[in-house]
């Protein structure tokens, strides 16, 4: 992936979906593929392409869930996986991942002009997320105890695994996107459901409550739909509502796609397993960590009609990464005991059957196949800001400094309309999609 996210930094993504290359549907990779290439489809505004290619990794998603229900079916990949490693088994979309893919698939329906297609994509990106509050804890909950019942505990990583801590931030879990709820309720607010669009904004305050134009949508809202208790609570918290003159203005909301989440990388480490009465054994492992602290991106400045806008962060795609790698860490090392000690059994067999030669080779054999599963959507924007701004109808010229330069976007601005800018910043690029809504 190293050349075609260099080719996503340089905005030449026609190289970078050819760099990708093609993945047969048998391919343990193939849904990770139609997420990149949907991905990089997107940003190259082919929407209708992108809008397909995302519905084949929806089905493919669809499937996983169907398949795991019944567990049979991941009996062979399980096998593999035992055999070699982690890479053996197809990949599992993670909540969060899961949660973008339905986002971008809602903006490939607004862009081109289905507000109907993007709230349908919309509800399900929320679905996703009432399903991974449901299940998180008894995820979490069952893996700890396999690891434990294996005789081994994420106490063995202390001094040897580094810390995500830097990367994780203040995010809660893996799962929970304020983006995708923001969002929901600007489309929901296009749509003239209100209430719909109150109780997201909610959801997403939780998650980001220090953002400013959160707080400013919540209270307005509460204001206008009449929920007292709520406004006295809101106020409490940001401060009193001071409604702005909304007569010939519109509003123009920017959702702003900073750089590119970092990959996995791979570490090995020699950790002990087993249990303190019987003795431990030490095995090498290997696992997947995003090391190194967040990179700072500078709030971008927004100007429009003599006013200033600065942009606000709404969700931080590596963090949630970095916690949902942290909460699958006791399911990885599971399954990292079961295939070392698989692996040390046919060592054995090999030295009793095949002497020296035996044990050289299946030692070799262990050592090469040991690798950490590092794949992810490696070509999502590291970090999604927000502006929301009222401004004069009519035609506009907003201005953005980028990278030291002057960006004009010229949006048409409707009466009491919200106008939705997709701005992207990635590397050397820079581009934007506007649709009034």
């Amino acid at each position: 992936m190293q050349p075609v996210k260099l080719a996503q930094r340089q905005g030449d993504f026609l190289k970078a979906q050819n760099l990708l290359g093609e993945r047969d549907q048998s391919n343990n990779t193939y849904v990770l593929s139609l997420l990149e290439r949907g991905r990089l489809q997107f940003l190259a505004a082919d929407w209708p392409t992108s809008q397909k290619t995302f519905a084949q990794a929806y089905v493919q998603v669809e499937e996983q869930r169907n398949k795991a229900k019944i567990q049979i079916s991941k009996g062979i990949e399980k096998l593999g996986a035992v055999v070699s490693n982690d890479n053996a088994t197809s990949y599992e979309v993670p909540y969060y991942e899961q949660s973008m893919l339905h986002s971008y698939q809602a903006l490939n329906y607004l862009f081109q002009n289905d507000l109907s297609g993007a709230l349908v994509e919309i509800r399900r990106a929320n679905l996703v997320q009432e399903a991974a509050l449901k299940a998180y804890k008894d995820e979490i909950y069952k893996a700890q105890n396999e690891l434990h019942n294996s005789g081994m505990s994420t106490d063995s990583l202390q001094g040897g695994y580094p810390s995500m801590d830097s990367a994780i931030g203040k995010v809660k879990n893996g799962f929970q996107n304020a983006f995708t709820f923001y969002l929901s309720g600007v489309l929901y607010e296009a749509s003239g459901e209100l209430n719909d669009a109150y109780i997201d904004f909610k959801r997403a305050i939780e998650i980001y409550p220090e953002n400013h134009y959160l707080q400013q949508d919540v209270l307005r809202l509460a204001s206008k739909l009449g929920m007292q208790d709520d406004l006295v609570s809101f106020q409490q918290r940001f401060g009193k509502y001071q409604a702005r003159e909304s007569k010939g203005k519109g509003q123009v909301v920017v959702l702003v796609e900073r750089g590119i989440v970092n990959s996995k990388q791979d570490i090995g480490l020699n950790l002990p397993v087993g249990r303190s009465n019987n003795g431990f054994k030490f095995f090498s492992f290997s696992l997947p960590v995003y090391e190194g602290a967040l990179p700072q991106h500078n709030k971008l400045i927004f100007n429009s009609a003599g006013e200033s806008y600065q942009s606000n962060e709404i969700v931080r795609i590596q963090s949630l990464a970095a916690k949902d790698l942290k909460d699958q860490l006791p399911i990885l090392l599971t399954r990292q005991v079961v295939r070392v000690v698989a692996k040390e059994q046919v060592r054995q067999k090999l030295s009793r059957e095949a002497g020296d030669v035996g044990n050289i080779l299946a030692s070799i054999y262990n050592i090469a196949s040991e690798k950490a599963d590092t794949r992810s959507w490696s070509t999502l924007p590291d970090q999604v800001d927000i502006v929301r701004m009222d401004v004069p109808v009519g035609k506009q010229i907003l201005q953005v400094q980028v990278n030291g330069q002057q960006k004009n976007i010229e949006v048409d601005v409707l009466p009491n309309r919200i106008t939705l800018i997709n701005f992207s910043v990635i590397g050397s690029y820079t581009g934007h999609q506007a649709i009034n809504l």
